[in-house]
């Protein structure tokens, strides 16, 4: 009489396992997806914004440091995605180093305003600095894990 539970049991078990299985690979399935749609995405809209900068650059016969900076923060941007792309692992230092580079742009743009004072270039230069701090800090802590940071022999 103890059969007939055994077999509902083993069969319930299975039936489990086979769902939970059939669940987990539509859900990774779906995540990759999403992953790729949203790297493809912010891919091109970097292509776009850069050469829609690059062709404004052209229009105005000149290119400024702030355009040049803007241009960085492309090309950061853009690696970025192909890093993500080839590891599925978001480099937190690259955000930092747009950080940095978008600061400096308005540090630029503080510069050339006539009505800025100077303890607003003092709060963006030191906004730098923290960042910088925070990468030293990180290249530190990673030092031990990431073979990005090791010197080369």
């Amino acid at each position: 009489m103890s059969e007939p539970p055994r077999v509902l049991t083993h069969t319930a078990a299975n039936l489990h396992r086979g769902m939970k299985t059939t669940a987990d690979s539509v859900g990774i399935l779906l995540v990759d997806g999403f992953h790729y749609l949203a790297l493809f995405a912010i891919g091109a809209t970097t292509v776009w914004s850069a050469v829609g900068t690059f062709f404004s650059m052209l229009d105005k016969g000149h290119a400024g440091l702030a355009d040049i900076l803007l241009l960085f923060i492309y090309l950061e941007v853009g690696a970025m995605v192909g890093i993500y792309f080839k590891t599925t692992r978001l480099p937190v230092r690259y955000l930092i180093y747009i950080a940095m580079t978008a600061l400096g742009r308005v540090l630029i743009e503080i510069g050339g305003a006539e009505h800025k004072t100077g303890k607003d270039l003092l709060i963006v230069a030191g906004a730098i600095l923290v960042l910088s701090l925070a990468l030293l800090i990180l290249r530190f802590a990673s030092y031990k894990d990431d073979l990005s940071d090791k010197p080369s022999l």
